[in-house]
């Protein structure tokens, strides 16, 4: 694949201090940077919580898609939503992706290491109180034997208020990452009309994701993932991506704020047609080239 990223450009962008990012002239987006990943991941959740209580105060639905990672968000927004007894009865989720085996089958639910939709339900929506707690047939996961059920869903609920979702490093999405057949090309057009389909990972995904959970084990990461399709992304009001992993994502940070629509990163492709958010920290944001 070739590139449409501008290199002379980009070392540019990987060379603005940290301190010149929020409120810098040329970025595409709206950034916040905080002093500590905690901080990001709480301010997150506050927003998620602030969300749905304006949502109930205007007698509106809140409809999201969200992540099984990052997950540190969760833990403010379940807090208040129990403490201050705010009513989930009118949030439709649906969670944006999941693993699957190399027979394209999902994990088991209390898989130790993979399922999303496990890791979901034990905890997120099982934790809330019973009265408060997301009706069941309003939470919606991606199925391998039924790839058109969650674009379908999408379409009656009307699109989303909000996408919650990380950064990958290579601007991944969910699992929508990018193309990379010397067989085939995916314009940017094309990839705006992607179907909730299978995908085969990435390996430099699956190497990222082994070095940072099995010390390197690549044998242990699951091949293929299903993914939301990045058309039903895009029904969409805003964005908000979540970045505190550090070096590893200095560049996409960079390259979310700085450069045009490319399938390269995925997550530019939002920047010319929704409102975009990226929340992270000032590890994450740092400077890759400091020369």
């Amino acid at each position: 694949m070739t590139s449409r990223i501008d290199q002379k450009k980009l070392f540019e962008y990987c060379r603005i201090p940290v301190d010149q990012l929020e409120n810098h002239p040329d970025s595409r987006i709206k950034i916040k940077i905080f002093d500590k990943s905690t901080q990001t991941m709480e301010f997150a959740g506050n927003m998620m919580t602030e969300e749905v209580i304006a949502n109930n105060k205007a007698g509106k639905p809140t409809r999201w898609v969200l992540p099984a990672g990052p997950s540190e968000q969760y833990e403010t927004f379940i807090r208040r939503v129990n403490t201050e007894r705010i009513s989930l009865k009118n949030v439709h989720v649906c969670l944006m992706d999941d693993v699957l085996d190399w027979n394209c089958r999902p994990f088991p639910l209390d898989h130790r290491y993979f399922s999303a939709e496990g890791r979901m339900l034990r905890g997120f929506f099982s934790r809330f109180d019973p009265e408060l707690a997301i009706p069941p047939e309003q939470v919606h996961f991606p199925r391998y034997n039924d790839l058109d059920a969650m674009d379908e869903t999408v379409d009656r609920m009307g699109g989303f208020d909000t996408v919650y979702g990380g950064l990958g490093f290579t601007g991944l999405v969910a699992y929508c990452e990018a193309p990379r057949s010397p067989w085939y090309s995916v314009t940017e057009e094309d990839y705006c009309q992607m179907k909730t389909r299978i995908f085969p990972i990435n390996e430099d995904t699956i190497i990222a994701s082994a070095e940072r959970r099995f010390g390197g084990l690549t044998h242990m990461m699951p091949p293929l993932a299903i993914s939301i399709g990045f058309k039903s992304l895009l029904k969409t009001q805003r964005v908000v991506f979540m970045s505190t992993t550090g070096a590893w994502k200095r560049t996409a940070v960079r390259v979310l704020m700085f450069c045009e629509p490319t399938v390269e990163y995925p997550a530019t492709l939002f920047t010319d047609k929704v409102e975009v958010t990226l929340l992270t920290d000032r590890n994450t944001a740092a400077c890759p080239l400091s020369d």
